[in-house]
């Protein structure tokens, strides 16, 4: 496909994304902390279709550079109430794209490594919170880090499972059957959910991704 549609087609998906999570926000009466997930999970999917967008990785590095300066002017002027966080140091949603951009340039040539790399902070970060919000009884902290026995139980299920699947579903290289995408798949869930467990809020972003 053309860069340039690419870009296009990207940027289109990404602003429609935080559109949806505003309406959400303001006509279903949804928290922002429920909608800067919808957001969260939504662009990070998008790590799925980069190989077929585009011809190299730098449309999509360029793509992710500019959603890391506007998030950071989301973070100190608030444009967008759908992505807002209760805590103010918290600035995941610009080391959210920094990320994206990272192992695009690094697993390019390997789709399945690429996508499977973004899924921990896609899926197991996105949930986590969520569940741990809603069905979390047993809190534990490492650190300064709080967390949940709960939320780090899904973060760790929701990330193999969606690390399993890109890595078996995307196309080669590598290839790897489904058999042998578990092994790796269970590794990797459980080195982000550990790392998940003991980063602050915020900088999980780059830590779960750079594990990964």
């Amino acid at each position: 496909m053309n860069n340039i549609t690419g870009l296009i087609i990207a940027f289109v998906y990404i602003f429609s994304l935080i559109g949806i999570a505003e309406g959400l926000r303001r006509w279903q009466g949804l928290t922002s902390a429920f909608t800067r997930k919808v957001v969260h999970i939504g662009v990070g999917m998008m790590i799925w279709f980069v190989p077929f967008l585009f011809t190299s990785p730098w449309p999509f590095v360029f793509a992710s550079a500019f959603f890391a300066v506007l998030n950071f002017l989301d973070w100190k002027y608030g444009f967008f109430a759908a992505m807002s966080s209760s805590d103010r140091a918290n600035l995941g949603t610009v080391y959210f794209p920094i990320a994206a951009a990272a192992v695009t340039l690094i697993f390019w040539d390997q789709p399945p490594l690429m996508v499977a790399a973004l899924m921990p902070l896609t899926w197991g970060d996105g949930l986590a919170p969520v569940i741990g919000k809603t069905y979390g009884r047993h809190p534990y902290t490492i650190g300064r880090a709080t967390r949940t026995l709960e939320g780090s139980t899904g973060f760790f299920l929701t990330a193999f499972i969606a690390t399993w699947l890109a890595l078996w579903l995307m196309p080669p290289p590598p290839e790897l059957l489904p058999a042998t995408a578990l092994l790796p798949a269970l590794v990797v869930s459980l080195a982000t959910t550990l790392t998940e467990a003991v980063s602050p809020w915020g900088l999980d972003n780059l830590t779960i991704t750079a594990v990964a």
